[in-house]
């Protein structure tokens, strides 16, 4: 089970790495095989799907979005518990965002799915 603690820590870490646009800090939190659901997937990678497989594929769609927006900055604000999950309430670019992040026995993400305003 995740406990609190756990995931303070990761959602403090997660908005650090991407408010450093440092694409390795931020892959670091994944599993390598890892599914990211988005709608901005279809919007801007244009997998009308909004699912992508594996780092290699997250690594390039991120890539161009952080190449897209130089001056994005995550604020949390608030971090949502649960069993083997953790969602992440923040104010982004567009608005306020939420991510839910399921994590394997190894503590790293095989999932995630981003939701927007």
């Amino acid at each position: 089970m995740i406990n609190r603690a756990f995931g303070e820590e990761f959602a403090k870490e997660w908005v650090a790495a991407w408010n450093s646009h440092d694409l390795d800090r931020i892959l670091s939190h994944y599993a390598d095989d890892f599914v990211m659901t988005s709608p901005y997937i279809a919007q801007l990678a244009g997998v009308a799907s909004g699912i992508l497989t594996g780092k290699a594929a997250v690594r390039a769609y991120w890539a161009a979005a952080l190449e897209k927006l130089p001056s994005l900055r995550f604020e949390h604000v608030q971090t949502l518990i649960g069993v083997d999950s953790v969602t992440i309430y923040y104010r982004g670019v567009k608005g306020m965002a939420a991510e839910v992040f399921f994590f394997g026995l190894d503590h790293l993400v095989y999932r995630a799915a981003a939701h927007y305003e």
